[in-house]
């Protein structure tokens, strides 16, 4: 069968030209800065294809930079707009919070430093190299964090929960000092993610992007 390509950005989902193909119903435009709601999803009938486009739903928060900048593919994070290395220069260290002298507690506390424009919140530190977001598609994200040995030993469930509930995870929404906030809100967002892990948490092409 041919392969298959959902375009959630368009506010459509696509496919390759194939009489063998399922017919894909359009998806509403997402609006400015939100999520879609998940009632758009249920126009998608086939299951499989509805968990692919709620996956990369989902990848408009995983990929945003209040995300992907601490998801980086090296050894420092990014920060602002995406792909601007930390200022000071920095360094995941041994346990990904940074080195002696240089750790990231250092300046970020467990909230928000207005003043200073200092970003913070509780746990604060570098995911860790097999958690790599930058520079990776939607499906391989996918496949990472599907994979106990490289999303730091968590269950679908847990994944569910630490998406819908982590304080750090939060941050995206709450980020403080004129940065953009991820899309949404993490409570929707957490429930896109339980949404695609109860359609079978399938993973989009790897043609297929947010």
């Amino acid at each position: 069968m041919a392969s298959l390509l959902v375009l959630v950005s368009t506010g459509a989902c696509r496919r390759q030209p194939s009489s063998e193909s399922p017919r894909w119903e359009t998806l509403p435009q997402a609006e400015a800065g939100q999520l879609r709601p998940l009632d758009a999803f249920e126009r998608i009938e086939d299951r499989g294809l509805r968990s692919q486009a709620l996956f990369l739903e989902a990848s408009r928060v995983f990929f945003h930079p209040r995300c992907a900048n601490c998801h980086p593919d090296g050894d420092s994070p990014f920060q602002d707009s995406g792909g601007q290395p930390h200022s000071p220069p920095v360094t995941r260290g041994p346990e990904d919070r940074g080195v002696v002298g240089m750790e990231c507690a250092g300046c970020h506390q467990d909230h928000n430093l207005e003043l200073a424009r200092v970003p913070g919140a509780p746990n604060w530190h570098l995911a860790p190299r097999t958690m790599a977001w930058v520079g990776k598609t939607p499906r391989q994200v996918c496949e990472q964090l599907k994979d106990p040995a490289r999303n730091g030993g968590k269950t679908l469930a847990q994944l569910v929960e630490h998406n819908a509930h982590d304080e750090l995870v939060g941050w995206g929404w709450n980020p403080g000092a004129g940065r953009e906030p991820a899309p949404g809100t993490q409570a929707h967002f957490g429930r896109i993610v339980a949404a695609w892990v109860a359609t079978g948490a399938e993973c989009p092409g790897e043609e297929a992007r947010p």
